[in-house]
């Protein structure tokens, strides 16, 4: 009870200094194994435990579910190789110093190797050590180094596609900042986890050339010595130095070649979260691979002069395990059947139901419209991920924008093309597109370093050259530099791009009242002193929707509402309304265009050209159309230009102009020119420079 008590009460905090010194405590006493003699009873027992190691370290490389999860094999390997070379050179010592004593004076760990093994015979025990280092350097061995060199290779190429893949996922809502985070560093460790493995596979070769050194080392020494310094005869020195020598060979290339079986199977693994034996089972028990086996051998087993005892109980084993296979995969699809029967099943009725106005429909404010073949998309009972991808990215815009993002109405259309999607809102198609959902999408970024097999089309979100390819085909195409998605995220950024250029149009006057009705849990006066003592609903959702369709978020509703109190009493015209909104939440609108930065590089107008442009919006009333459509041609052309010219020097395009002529030129760009954003020299903060990069209309 004291004893226990004591242990219960023990302070570890007074030995962490100790945390972490095992691993340069274990290689101090590999160093010492060098240089210091050890007696034959620790060196037994070193060498047990150095097949132990090589036995566990093997068994998890096997039972271990991805590559990534063994991170430490590397280490692990040096730290192993470095043991069992320092055990050879400690048991050469004792071999050469006390092996003419007899069989066990390196130990009973050698000497059994040496005898039992071998069976006393060292011609035997030289072919064998012979076997196992050609089995070890030339087929294991080699054959690992190779994998893991190239596995290196294709890793490092392929991280700037698995990259851009994580900031596609990112930009488009499927995943959150942490779990990108978390993505990117696996990825990360992937390519350092390879890069280590290509390096540790030449420990393993060198470990195993050292052996066939120390091998040829032991024996001339032995004889030398036996002969020499202990007058034993050339027979003698012969049979004990190399039963000594072979079992001592033995013994380092066991758990060298245990270590180098490891290695391999690390490096061919696939890196899923899968067990070896359970890819195995699953991937080799193909039923009618199975039955054409075992007929085989029995047609082996039925041959004069086979051994048919042999061969006809292995195909009855085959063929029995392809039976039960076979019985248990009719078992599951008939369950399958009978479940999507009973989902299928329509419900009988004998009532005919007068209609009424519950059977008129109204349109959805967000549908989406599938194909009989993209159903699966959508069936998680089909492991269909296309439903939480775009809950994905309704969060992710509703946190944007600022307000929530109406449910998506997802149905099976059969007047569409098998293949083919398309998007609705409120009733009007909005966006269409074309998937194989069985394949996978290499989207062409702008730069690519060659081309992969596929079927060539655009990608429907943005346009851009892009090629439907096989699943095995991911990883080249990324080397390639492509960005690869799945057809649901093919949809999902679709999705996404479609409800951000039209977010004004979802924004309804429930959605507004809703947003009053939060902000005023935390400031009620404020929102009682605008709707509708200072402006009607109606007023208040147009210039929202302005500011959504300008690509202004409406997140900081508490400046919006105190603006329009503000001005609201001087002027109930919507556009003037928006434009304060505008000039409220400049630091919001210039830190979407430009981030941090203090320096904002802009566009700007000749001051003959806005002159000119305000005249022309005086004689049209303020709606632009007074531009001649020459001038509007040439003003498009060169607003054209240096929009591209900002985007190859990797800088947002802006241009500045006067606050009359803001709203014009917006909706003037809005679709010809869509990176480009207008704002008004009162939008500029006064901690912001601005620095002129281009001026339209300017003499040449």
């Amino acid at each position: 009870m004291q004893l226990a008590s004591y242990f219960t009460n023990f302070d570890r905090s007074k030995f962490a200094f100790a945390k972490g010194l095992g691993t340069p405590l274990f290689i101090l006493a590999a160093l010492a194994m060098v240089v210091l003699p050890l007696p034959p009873l620790l060196l037994d027992v070193l060498f047990s435990f150095n097949i132990a190691l090589a036995l566990v370290v093997l068994l998890v490389t096997i039972y271990t579910m991805r590559p990534l999860d063994f991170g430490a094999f590397p280490a692990i390997l040096l730290v192993a190789t470095i043991m069992r070379l320092a055990l050879n050179v400690a048991s050469t010592r004792v071999v050469l110093l006390e092996g003419h004593e007899g069989g066990d004076a390196a130990g009973k760990v050698i000497e059994a190797f040496g005898s039992v093994v071998i069976g006393g015979n060292y011609a035997v025990g030289i072919v064998v050590f012979l076997i196992l280092i050609i089995i070890n350097f030339v087929v294991v061995t080699k054959g690992a180094g190779r994998i893991a060199e190239v596995s290196a290779r294709f890793t490092l190429d392929a991280m700037p596609g698995k990259q851009m893949a994580i900031d596609a996922d990112l930009n488009s809502g499927l995943i959150t900042q942490e779990e990108a985070r978390v993505r990117r560093e696996e990825v990360t460790s992937e390519a350092d986890f390879y890069g280590s493995m290509d390096g540790a596979s030449k420990f393993v070769k060198g470990d195993a050339i050292a052996g066939i050194v120390i091998l040829v080392i032991n024996l001339v020494g032995g004889l030398f010595i036996g002969m020499m310094q202990h007058d034993l005869s050339f027979g003698d020195a012969m049979e004990i130095y190399t039963l000594l020598t072979i079992g001592d060979g033995l013994v380092a290339q066991i758990p060298s070649l245990l270590l180098s079986i490891g290695t391999a199977i690390i490096v061919t693994r696939q890196n899923k979260s899968e067990n070896m034996g359970q890819q195995m089972t699953d991937q080799l028990g193909n039923v009618h691979v199975l039955f054409v086996a075992a007929g085989v051998l029995t047609l082996m087993g039925i041959v004069p002069g086979m051994p048919h005892f042999a061969f006809l109980s292995l195909a009855a084993v085959v063929g029995g395990l392809a039976y039960l296979m076979h019985k248990r995969n009719n078992e599951t699809k008939a369950e399958l059947v009978n479940r999507n029967a009973a989902d299928l099943a329509p419900v009988e009725t004998n009532v005919v139901k007068e209609i009424g106005w519950d059977d008129v429909q109204g349109v959805d404010t967000i549908g989406l419209e599938v194909g009989y073949r993209l159903i699966p998309l959508v069936d998680k009972s089909q492991g269909g991920e296309l439903l939480s991808r775009i809950k994905g990215v309704r969060k992710k815009l509703s946190q944007e924008l600022g307000f929530l993002i109406p449910a998506v109405h997802i149905r099976d259309n059969l007047d569409l093309e098998p293949n083919s999607y398309r998007m609705t809102l409120m009733g009007v198609t909005s966006g269409e597109g074309e998937l194989r959902h069985d394949n996978e999408l290499a989207i062409n970024p702008g730069q690519v370093f060659g081309t992969v097999k596929g079927i060539a089309t655009k990608d429907p979100a943005f346009g851009l050259d892009a090629v439907w390819i096989g699943k095995d085909q991911r990883e080249h195409a990324q080397t390639l530099g492509y960005t690869v998605v799945d057809a649901a995220t093919v949809v999902a950024t679709h999705l996404s791009q479609i409800l951000t250029n039209h977010a004004a149009s979802l924004l309804g006057h429930e959605e507004v009242q809703n947003l009053l009705d939060m902000l005023a849990k935390h400031s009620p006066k404020l929102v009682e002193g605008l709707v509708p003592d200072t402006l009607p609903l109606t007023s208040v959702v147009k210039v929202l929707q302005n500011l959504l369709n300008e690509g202004v978020p409406i997140r900081d509703m508490r400046t919006i509402v105190q603006t329009l109190v503000e001005y609201g009493a001087k002027s109930q015209d919507v556009d003037v309304l928006t434009a304060a909104c505008r000039i409220a939440l400049r630091r919001l609108i210039v830190q979407e265009v430009g981030g941090n930065r203090k320096e904002i590089p802009v566009i700007t107008f000749a001051p003959e050209l806005e002159q000119m442009l305000h005249q022309s919006m005086q004689a049209a009333g303020n709606d632009g159309a007074g531009i001649e459509p020459g001038l509007a041609d040439r003003i498009q052309q060169s607003l054209q230009d240096a929009h591209q010219s900002q985007e190859l020097s990797g800088d947002s395009a802006v241009l500045l102009t006067s606050g009359i002529l803001r709203s014009v030129m917006a909706r003037f760009v809005k679709y010809t020119i869509p990176g480009l954003r207008v704002l008004s020299y009162q939008e500029i903060p006064d901690d912001k420079q601005i620095r002129i990069v281009s001026v339209i209309g300017q003499a040449s």
